[in-house]
């Protein structure tokens, strides 16, 4: 009778077992066909061996940050902590669709990243055009890529720079207050964010709330924030004037809030 074999472990860094599924399967290519190669510093990670340890409890969530992530999903490892989930996204983006009056037809990302609020909304037919604004030439790579696929790129605007001069430019500034409204997802300073019980968002880096609301005021009534689940609430309630409301939504996966937007303008009821 033979000696039964011992089935040998296969582990990455972290210890994480293999297992045979699509989210561990090492993808080969033929000797004549090679994998397509992207720009410096931009990623699309396929298998757990590829992930930098500090970004793979992101990574694993790489579905439900883009479902269609297998089909050519560009990241830098900076943007797994600021991209908005999909289904997050698709929410917002119908929320600010239902509040908005029906003559406010532009709208302005003003802090791109990833692209993913920025596909929610050019989605959605209420908007005769998206304009997406990103600083980092980077970001706005992965963000123009990702846009592509999921085949809504020519609903688009890209600009690169930074936004408060962007919307300043003459032709920008008339469309915003005409008929725009402004979404912000900033930068939160990374994860170190969820040390904090409360948030203090006048110390967000590199732009405090009060920074980015007076800036975007001046070109819009209409503006969004998305901020942390645990944003100090005061501090929202602080900028609007008397007689004016925010709305506070928070947005939430599997039982949890990841997030809320404060909705600060003359938007109409938002359903919940």
């Amino acid at each position: 009778m033979g000696r039964s074999k011992k089935r040998r472990r296969s582990q990455f860094d972290d210890g994480e077992e293999l297992r045979q599924s699509e989210n561990s399967v090492i993808r080969s290519f033929p000797e004549d066909i090679q994998p397509p190669s992207l720009p410096s510093g931009i990623n699309h990670y396929e298998t757990p061996r590829e992930v930098p340890f500090t970004i793979k409890s992101y990574w694993r969530q790489r579905h439900q940050i883009f479902s269609r992530y297998d089909h050519g999903i560009w990241m830098t490892d900076d943007l797994w902590y600021g991209v908005t989930q999909e289904c997050v996204a698709r929410k917002i983006a119908h929320h600010v669709s239902e509040a908005t009056p029906s003559d406010r037809v532009i709208l302005i990302d003003a802090m791109a990243g990833a692209g993913g609020n920025t596909i929610a909304f050019a989605k959605d037919d209420k908007w005769k055009r998206v304009y997406a604004l990103e600083a980092n030439d980077k970001n706005l790579s992965c963000a123009r890529k990702n846009a592509e696929v999921y085949n809504v790129h020519d609903r688009v605007t890209w600009f690169e720079g930074d936004c408060f001069q962007i919307i300043e430019g003459l032709e920008m500034k008339e469309l915003a207050q005409k008929y725009g409204v402004i979404f912000c997802s900033p930068p939160w300073g990374g994860p170190e964010y969820r040390a904090d019980t409360i948030f203090d968002l006048d110390a967000m880096q590199p732009y405090s709330l009060q920074k980015l609301y007076y800036s975007f005021k001046k070109f819009s009534d209409y503006i969004v924030m998305y901020l942390p689940r645990t944003s100090d609430l005061q501090q929202i309630a602080e900028l609007v004037g008397k007689g004016e409301k925010a709305q506070i939504i928070h947005y939430c996966t599997d039982g949890r809030s990841k997030a809320l937007c404060a909705y600060l303008g003359p938007f109409g009821s938002i359903r919940v």
